[in-house]
């Protein structure tokens, strides 16, 4: 954990140094033109819906998140926000791109030994900034490739300090061993030199919390007081009000912070996996088998999202549209004034008027991709359309305790009316005509997409071969091996 402090704390120092001289820059030049706002994503790993304490209910435990709270009190909370996969590559890949997996190739995680990653066919959110005049860089977890030329820093990122994947793969050290030590990689001449460019900025910082393994400060409470991932979840709320606090010392009015979550908790991990709030998944559960991560049950995908930008995004506010981590992407572009390229198919829409004029009118649908549980990577199981939501295949996700459940196929499919059932546990009656109305409507909206990927030349493919060679430097016995960042 010592390691995510540092990158955190980095990623503090680096931002406070794009705040000063962008607004350095500003006061010095021409105070007539309109400035372009800066933008930073903060994308947590495996975090629950309900481990965010806005989210809960009255009478719940203690809030365990009091610095994203305030966020949301000065800020909007999305609360029908949605991760665009429920793991971690196709989350990424998605909110990356604009684009569901089966366009952008990206469809399950890729490994240690990976030899590829995000297709290089395919052109990033941090691309399109960089070539619009932002300055880009990313601290954290990437997970979308870590060979040549899949780095981050040949995707986009002017500047990039991290881990290649989620920290229980590869070389990790034992519990309670940090030895040797790791020294700070500080900003370089590169980073200090652009402070004079005057230039907008992104900054990406995707978290390692709250993947398993869990390492709780030293000043960690007693058990009694919530244990290792709630110890774990004060950490990471104090991470992302140290980043907000160096924004609003600086630039904040022209500012925006969106912290998302790239899937549900990992509800194998028993104890350290988060809370998915009411969405349950009972339906699942009472026959065996997760409902969270891995699967396209509400647990798996819908994340705590807050939005926060003073003077722009309503304080105190709460939006209930329908909205996903593809989202990102068009929203981004639009408030930059940037274009993305046009010689794609995008499957997000631009939120502005949601975020900054307090207009609930999101997706019309969204479709959740299986990422690993049942059936084929990618293929779209699950439908959202308004209330409703079809499944047409469900099971196979591993449970605390190991049960997996059975995997079962849907046709017709299985349709929730979440207005009333956010636990999804009784499916409406087939017979119904609400059913058969929604029925309708979902099968016309799942062909015609399928039909648009079927029909899309711009479809990449991402290479899942892997090769031990193509493992990073990884010897826990060398500083520097342990140190080097992706190039």
């Amino acid at each position: 954990m010592a390691g995510s402090v540092f990158l955190l704390l980095l990623a503090g120092t680096l931002l406070c140094g794009l705040l000063f001289h962008t607004v350095s820059h500003n006061e010095a030049g021409d105070r007539t033109r309109t400035r372009r706002p800066n933008f930073i994503i903060i994308l947590a790993d495996d975090i629950g819906w309900g481990d965010l304490g806005a989210n809960q209910q009255a009478g719940q435990s203690s809030s365990q998140t009091p610095h994203l709270d305030l966020m949301a009190q000065q800020g909007m909370r999305l609360t029908d926000f949605h991760s665009p996969a429920s793991t971690c590559s196709p989350s990424r890949a998605a909110l990356l791109t604009g684009r569901h997996g089966l366009r952008n190739g990206v469809t399950h995680n890729f490994a240690v030994g990976s030899v590829g990653g995000l297709p290089l066919s395919e052109t990033t959110l941090a691309e399109i900034l960089h070539q619009g005049g932002y300055y880009t860089a990313m601290i954290g977890k990437w997970h979308l490739g870590h060979n040549g030329p899949y780095s981050p820093t040949n995707r986009g990122f002017d500047y990039y300090l991290g881990i290649p994947y989620s920290n229980d793969m590869g070389c990790t050290d034992l519990p309670g061993y940090d030895l040797p030590s790791c020294p700070p990689c500080y900003p370089g001449p590169q980073i200090l030199h652009n402070r004079e460019r005057g230039q907008p900025f992104l900054l990406y910082v995707a978290l390692a919390h709250m993947h398993v393994p869990l390492s709780p400060p030293s000043y960690a409470p007693h058990p009694s007081e919530g244990g290792v991932y709630a110890a774990s979840l004060r950490e990471m709320d104090g991470l992302v009000g140290a980043i907000k606090n160096a924004s609003d010392a600086s630039d904040k009015e022209n500012t925006l912070i969106w912290f998302t979550g790239d899937n549900g908790p990992w509800e194998q991990k028993c104890q350290y996996a988060g809370s998915v709030g009411p969405f349950l998944g009972k339906w699942q559960t009472s026959r065996g088998g997760g409902s969270a991560k891995r699967t396209t049950w509400e647990g798996g995908h819908r994340v705590p999202t807050v939005s926060y930008w003073p003077g722009r995004v309503p304080a105190n506010s709460t939006s209930n549209a329908l909205l996903s981590g593809l989202d990102i992407f068009p929203t981004l572009l639009s408030l930059a004034g940037v274009n993305p390229p046009s010689d794609r198919r995008y499957d997000g829409i631009d939120a502005t008027d949601i975020l900054l004029h307090g207009k609930e009118t999101g997706n019309e649908f969204l479709f959740h991709p299986n990422s690993g549980a049942a059936g084929k990577y990618g293929d779209l199981q699950t439908v959202r359309l308004g209330r409703h939501k079809a499944f047409y295949i469900t099971g196979a996700a591993e449970a605390c305790g190991g049960s997996k459940g059975r995997q079962e196929l849907h046709d017709p499919p299985m349709i929730f009316d979440l207005s009333g059932d956010k636990g999804e546990e009784t499916p409406l009656d087939p017979t119904t005509e609400e059913y058969k109305e929604v029925d309708e409507r979902v099968r016309r909206w799942r062909e015609a997409l399928l039909y648009d990927i079927a029909t899309d030349q711009s479809v990449s493919t991402a290479n899942y071969a892997t090769d031990q060679s193509a493992a990073p430097c990884c010897d826990p016995r060398h500083t520097a091996c342990r140190c080097l960042t992706l190039g």
